[in-house]
């Protein structure tokens, strides 16, 4: 397989310009778009609805991969928080891509471990990378240990220290993603 690029969504908080994607899209060495929801483009702080988070994210990587010429399939897409998860649930829907990247993956809000946004990894059957800080309050390790088994392609590479956010680490996190796609494709 012939990786083409990759395609990175923000979480809720940030934009398209947040460190970390700036630092993977200049550590991965394919080439790489990154992505504002519509709530962000208007101005807006709160995220949308979730069917139009996850439409966006099936137009933005549709109209990516024919800027570049290729199909979808050809391309790794992903992103911090709620935007690796929006993701995650494009790939469910049917969006045929490569591979999924999710940095500090909302496994649940915090202290809501009841609460898991999981219904849909079963469906996502793609190679799938997810990253995340040994003390995110939205998902210990072992949480998405656990829940990850219903995904046969996915791995977990857990960052030592350090919070959600991941402050400070984007660097360490643009070196693991660029080694695992250089691993699988």
């Amino acid at each position: 397989m012939s990786l083409r690029g990759l395609a990175l969504f923000p979480g809720a908080g940030s934009s398209s310009t947040h460190s970390a994607l700036l630092a993977i899209e200049e550590r991965v060495g394919l080439l790489t778009e990154r992505f504002d929801f519509p709530y962000r483009k208007a101005g807006k702080k709160f995220p949308d609805k979730t069917d139009v988070l996850v439409a966006c994210v099936v137009e933005e990587v549709t109209a990516f991969a024919a800027r570049i010429g290729c199909a979808t399939r050809d391309l790794v897409i992903g992103g911090r928080s709620m935007g690796g998860r929006m993701c995650s649930m494009a790939i469910a829907e049917g969006l045929d891509v490569a591979g999924l990247v999710c940095i500090g993956y909302p496994l649940h809000p915090p202290k809501k471990p009841e609460q898991l946004r999981v219904a849909h990894l079963p469906q996502v059957n793609v190679p799938s990378l997810f990253v995340s800080a040994a003390n995110d309050e939205f998902a210990t390790p072992v949480e998405l240990e656990r829940e990850l088994l219903v995904m046969p392609n996915a791995r977990l590479m857990i960052v030592d220290g350090g919070r959600h956010e991941l402050k400070g680490r984007d660097d360490e996190v643009a070196g693991m993603i660029a080694e695992w796609i250089r691993g699988w494709a």
